[in-house]
């Protein structure tokens, strides 16, 4: 994971960088794995979870068992593609596919 890189897209969005540990908590739909495109959001940070949920395709469900605790480690075995995205702070958006991308703030999200 390079911190680097988180900087830099964190800088490129004009917002704060909130860094990750590898053993921190992530949402992830395990069930979308292999889908297109990835999308992933990050709501207010709790002890030992990241606040981001992350799944992939068109489709997103509001099921309890939609999405699986993951520490960040195993997340980046399995998309090392959202690498780059787990320093944005808080009621940040991505999608991502392939060469296209984009990464947005949605206030929404902070107030959960």
């Amino acid at each position: 994971m390079s911190i680097g890189r988180q900087r830099e897209v964190c800088l490129s969005q004009g917002c704060d960088f909130l860094p990750v540990s590898d053993s921190d908590k992530v949402g992830l739909a395990l069930a979308t794995l292999g889908g297109k495109p990835i999308n992933g959001l990050r709501h207010p940070v709790a002890p030992d979870t990241t606040g981001w949920y992350i799944w992939c395709g068109e489709q997103f469900s509001s099921s309890p068992e939609y999405f699986q605790a993951l520490c960040v480690e195993h997340l980046l075995e399995e998309l090392p593609s959202v690498a780059d995205f787990l320093g944005l702070p808080p009621g940040y958006r991505f999608i991502v596919d392939g060469s296209y991308l984009d990464i947005w703030f949605d206030e929404q999200l902070v107030k959960v």
